[in-house]
């Protein structure tokens, strides 16, 4: 689950992490009353949406007067925001973050994210803030720092210190870093995220160490410890269908293909996706729903596979352990009269009841292409795609 900046920040102040001054609007009056109230000589004004590259999009404008303020939101608030992460169709504007303008005197990076080849989560830093760190990370990979957490021990303040000697820090900056990446730690386990990423971090000219941007995720597995979290989603800046998902307790992930994969089982569906790319085919979305695939279950996904224009063909792969094929079969039948399936449906059931679920499907007087393998299937439904049924 992902978050607004300006509900970062708020979250993060909570455990001390120091932030500019600054508050969220969701008109022009309100920006203007926001950098009245916030006061100084500069305000920033920044566009909140759910991707980064802001700035370069046109999303983040610095206003001097409360003129300039109001005519900067007027122009923001509405418009569609292009970056590199949002694609060429954007995200429209319908909140804005204004902040106090800060000194600055350095833009550095700091992070905590799980480092999955140790299981463990590490607290990172680098000298290059204000820039894409993926980038980073991808030419010069020795820039970025990096301080494995313990489980049990956590992160210690002399680890914090090496980072920040190491970024270059000295006096009350160095003190302040100290006291930042401790917070931002402490922020991160305690909320259970996922990420918790800074970039940049700033040191103004006067020693202090601020969050000027700040990007959280949090984990989803872990947010009925956080039902408050639940008021922060915005539903707006996820797809819609993965919110229709979620309504129905579905994994689901819309990708860019034309074949459309309903899978119980994590792994399962991973495994699927890759061998339909091995048959030449392009998967359109990564479907999981769940070990005991029912009646209802399956028709939710057809629904939700069958919204995406571009699915020219659709692969159920289902593993009768916990729920018999035969009851998955005649489920499958169900949902497909009742959303009048349009597209080639190649289906493979393995496991309990299989030979009786292939034969529901064999006389239910629908088009199914029954797969006895996951190769035969993948190779069916990418054939089903370059020759459909009455070209």
């Amino acid at each position: 689950m992902k978050v607004h900046e300006y509900q970062a920040k708020e979250i993060l102040k909570k455990f001390g992490v120091a932030v500019p001054p600054g508050k969220a609007a969701f008109s022009v009056e309100e920006a203007v009353s926001a950098a009245y109230g916030i006061g100084g000589s500069g305000w920033v004004v920044k566009a909140q949406i759910h991707a980064g590259g802001r700035g370069k999009g046109g999303g983040v404008r610095v206003a001097k007067t409360l003129e300039e303020v109001r005519h900067i939101a007027s122009q923001m608030l509405g418009m569609k925001l292009v970056t590199h992460q949002t694609g060429p169709e954007g995200k429209i504007v319908k909140r804005l973050l204004v902040e106090q303008v800060v000194a600055i005197a350095r833009e550095l990076y700091v992070g905590v994210t799980l480092d999955r080849a140790s299981s463990r989560n590490v607290v990172m830093a680098s000298t290059e803030g204000g820039v894409e760190i993926e980038k980073v990370a991808a030419e010069t990979p020795g820039k970025i720092l990096r301080e494995p957490v313990e489980r049990t021990a956590g992160f210690h303040a002399f680890q914090a210190r090496t980072l920040a000697f190491a970024l270059g820090l000295s006096g009350d900056a160095l003190k302040n870093c100290v006291k930042f990446l401790s917070a931002l730690t402490t922020a991160y386990e305690a909320m259970d995220c996922s990420l918790a990423e800074i970039n940049p971090l700033v040191i103004t000219k006067d020693g202090a160490v601020l969050a000027l941007d700040a990007k959280i995720n949090f984990d989803d597995n872990a947010l009925e410890r956080h039902p408050e979290l639940n008021l922060l989603r915005d539903l707006g800046e996820e797809d819609p269908l993965e919110v229709e998902a979620s309504k129905s307790n579905l994994n689901y992930i819309k990708l860019e293909g034309n074949v459309g994969c309903m899978v119980n089982g994590a792994g399962l569906a991973m495994g699927t996706m890759d061998i339909i790319k091995l048959a030449g085919g392009e998967p359109a979305n990564f479907l999981d729903v769940g070990g005991g695939a029912s009646a209802e279950t399956v028709e939710s996904g057809f629904k939700i596979i069958l919204a995406d224009p571009h699915v020219k063909a659709v692969l159920i792969n289902i593993f009768g352990g916990i729920v018999r094929c035969d009851r998955v079969a005649t489920g499958v039948v169900e949902a497909a009269r009742k959303v009048k399936v349009e597209v080639p449906i190649v289906v493979r059931l393995a496991g309990t009841n299989a030979e009786i679920a292939q034969d529901i499907l064999k006389n239910s007087g629908l088009n199914f292409l029954v797969a006895g393998s996951l190769k035969e299937a993948a190779a069916r439904v990418t054939q089903a795609i370059r020759e459909p049924v009455g070209a």
